[in-house]
């Protein structure tokens, strides 16, 4: 049960985090989410988000902020197997099965549902 709570509270904190930038910082939306990216990136470069994930499981890993950290995770990996190289291979390796997935599902439910125009 304590795991579902620090999960609700990191994933909170998360969206709290993009909440304010966009209130207080008048951000557009596009900019909240380039910049949660760009934080699970840094985190993730740090070794900070990998722990974080451990403790707050969903509350860590469904945010956009996992994207980023996936990003970097990726291509260190493959750095370290490849080289240089593998920097611009490994972010796309790890990310591509999600990416497909939005795609192919966005594109099936435009051929079943008529959007509102």
């Amino acid at each position: 049960m304590e795991k579902f709570i620090w999960a609700f509270i990191v994933g909170g904190g998360i969206c709290v985090v993009g909440q304010i930038s966009m209130d207080v910082f008048k951000l557009t939306p596009a900019h909240t989410m380039s910049g949660l990216v760009v934080l699970g990136a840094i985190f993730g470069g740090l070794g900070l988000y990998e722990p974080l994930v451990k403790f707050a499981g969903a509350g860590a890993s469904v945010p956009i902020s996992s994207f980023g950290n996936s990003l970097v995770s990726g291509a260190m990996m493959e750095y370290e197997r490849n080289g240089i190289i593998g920097v611009l291979t490994g972010i796309f390796e790890v990310t591509s099965a999600g990416i497909s997935s939005a795609i192919i599902f966005g594109f099936i439910a435009a051929l079943i549902f008529k959007p509102k125009g």
